[in-house]
Formats: structure tokens, sequence, C-alpha cells
């Protein structure tokens, strides 16, 4: 019997009983993201794994930290809370896999207002999904209830992931070359990024969130709260089938920002604007916040999640394994010459 009760910390609005509650309730969702390495149970100090290093000269452990950002006010909004876990792993795991590194594991970290049992562990089912669509473990967590400095129905989720490469096959930039191809790989929509301003444009404190749009062909909210694509299986495979030479992860910042983080000095990704593949929630928005086209693609990712830099000899064989694992890749540039890093045309 678990004696843990403390009625002074229950009077100021910590309910340390519905913590307890909320581990049981997410326990069944964890058990899906056990792979090999996972040691022991939710509960410990400290989640423990062991990493499978054979066949790896130099392992190199990699780290990747991010939240879901206001995108997870219209989850309140609309009271549902089992697909922004799901964004949390993406902005992580998607980032750690831009140098070829495999995702491990994950850990989470909920601040709560009030805390409530199941929706702490529909949270945690966002999570679990994530890890499993990455191919890594959930193997630890902290919830903790902020009564006072957070209204009772608020939330802020976050979280990290710890992946490993062989120092020998992390992607090297400086092997990239002029006459490279880059490919876009498609994202669901707009991801986690931007919605402070997806907000303001939408009013969405007021808005009719379960209105169906024409433009959209689903609900505003729908539109909104799609998940983030998880690209961590496909480039896995797309780096065994081709030389790959640069990947970018198109977060905040859009293309200018992100697309020169994997060019080295002296060159350019030139890419084509018409080759883009942009959804009719970027349109949408644009023409009502009347956001010029510079703003968009420096703020959003405009249907393009990540691009790839790849040998323009080896790139069918890139597009071939992105395409085996659900990822109907393309191509939007090339590289060339140039001191700008980036190039819209």
């Amino acid at each position: 019997m678990n004696d843990s009760h403390s009625a002074a910390y229950a009077a100021a609005g910590v309910n340390i009983e519905a913590g307890y509650q909320g581990v049981k309730l997410m326990k069944k969702y964890v058990q899906r993201t056990v792979i090999p390495g996972v040691v022991g149970d939710l509960g410990g100090f400290g989640g423990l794994f062991i990493p499978q290093l054979s066949g790896m000269t130099e392992p190199v452990l990699v780290s990747g930290t991010d939240g879901v950002g206001t995108k997870q006010r219209i989850a309140q909004l609309m009271g549902r809370h089992d697909t922004v876990g799901i964004d949390c792993v993406a902005m992580c795991v998607n980032d750690i896999i831009c140098c070829g590194a495999k995702p491990l594991f994950f850990l989470d970290y909920i601040a709560i207002g009030k805390n409530e049992p199941e929706k702490v562990a529909e949270l945690v089912s966002g999570v679990a999904e994530g890890c499993v669509q990455a191919g890594c473990a959930l193997i630890g967590g902290e919830t903790a209830e902020h009564p006072g400095t957070m209204a009772a129905d608020d939330y802020d989720l976050a979280g990290f992931s710890v992946g490993i490469v062989d120092k020998q096959k992390i992607i090297d930039h400086t092997t990239m070359r002029s006459g490279d191809v880059v490919l876009a790989l498609p994202s669901t929509g707009i991801h986690s990024n931007g919605y402070s301003l997806v907000r303001k444009v939408f009013d969405i404190e007021h808005a009719d969130l379960g209105k169906t749009w024409d433009e959209l062909g689903t609900t505003l909210g729908d539109a909104l709260l799609t998940p983030t694509k998880i690209y961590v299986k496909p480039v896995l495979a797309a780096l065994e089938a081709a030389d790959i030479r640069g990947v970018s992860h198109i977060t905040g910042g859009g293309f200018y920002e992100n697309i020169p983080r994997a060019i080295p000095d002296g060159l350019c990704a030139k890419i084509d604007k018409a080759a883009i593949r942009t959804q009719p929630i970027f349109r949408l928005l644009q023409k009502l916040g009347d956001i010029s086209e510079h703003d968009m693609f420096n703020t959003y990712n405009m249907g393009v999640g990540m691009t790839m830099v790849v040998s323009r000899d080896t790139a069918d064989a890139a597009l071939a394994a992105l395409k085996s694992g659900g990822i109907d890749a393309y191509v939007i540039g090339e590289i060339t010459a140039g001191e700008k890093k980036v190039t819209l045309c």
C-alpha cells in the first residue's frame, strides 16, 4: 500500500495521487515503444538503455530537444490531446536524423495546470505513437502540476531524444558538389512551427474549429492539428541506398534558415518554387493573413518537411528508398556555386 499523501500539498493545488494514476494509465502506451536495449520499467529516477554497438567503430551520441509550441493551444481548444505528442517526438527525432543518427530513446516533460490523469495519459499516448513511428523507446518522463502559474486546462509538452551514429557515417556536408540534386520530402501540413501567426490569422480563440472549409476539404481544427510527419525510417533507408550529402529539417525559419544549415560555404541550393507541392492550408493562410511570399517561405515548410541533397547519380536510388518507406519524394532543385546558400526562383 502506498502511504504517500499530503493534505497540505493538496490544499495548495497539487494532487500527488493524480500523478500516480496518470503513470498507471500511461503504462500501456509506453509498453508499445519497448525495443531491444530498454532496461526496467517506468518509475525509477532515470531511464535506462543499453545501446547496441555491434558493427560500429566509433559510436557518436546525438541529442535533440524541442516542444510543440503554441500548436498545443488548438489541441486544448478542441479537447483532443492524442496527437500533439507525435509532434513533440517528431520535432526532436527529425532533427537528429539530419546528421544520420538513429533515435534510441525519448523522454517527455508535461507541465500542466491541473493534473487530470486521463488527459495526461492521452498526451503520452501521442508521444508513444511518435516513438513507435521513429523506432525509439519512451523510457521516462515527468509530469509537473503548476497550480497558480498555469490555467487549470493549460499544459506545455516538451521532450528530448538521444540517437546514435557511427562517426564515419555522419552525413558529411563537405562532400557536396555543384550538380547535386535537392529532393523534397513532403510535409503533412504546417507541422509544428509558426502557430503564433496561424492563431492570429484565424483568430483561433474565437474561430469555429469544427467548421469544414471548402478550400481545405476538412475542418479547420483537423487541418491545423494534423501531426508532424516523422521521417526517421525512410531517411535511414535512403542513407543506406544512396550518397546523401545533406539533410535539412524545415522548421521555424522555413527555407531561408534551415536549408543553409546543411550547405557548405561557396555552394547554393537553387530551389524551383514551381516544383513545390504546396498544400491548400498554406495558400489559405497566406491569403487571409495577407502574408508576403517571402515571409511564408521564411516561416513555414510550404509543403516540404525535409530537404535532402543527394549526388545526381544516386538520386533515383534515394527516391526509390524513400518511396518504399512511404515518402513520395521529388526533385525541387540542385546545388550550384554561390554564396547565398539558398535561392528560390
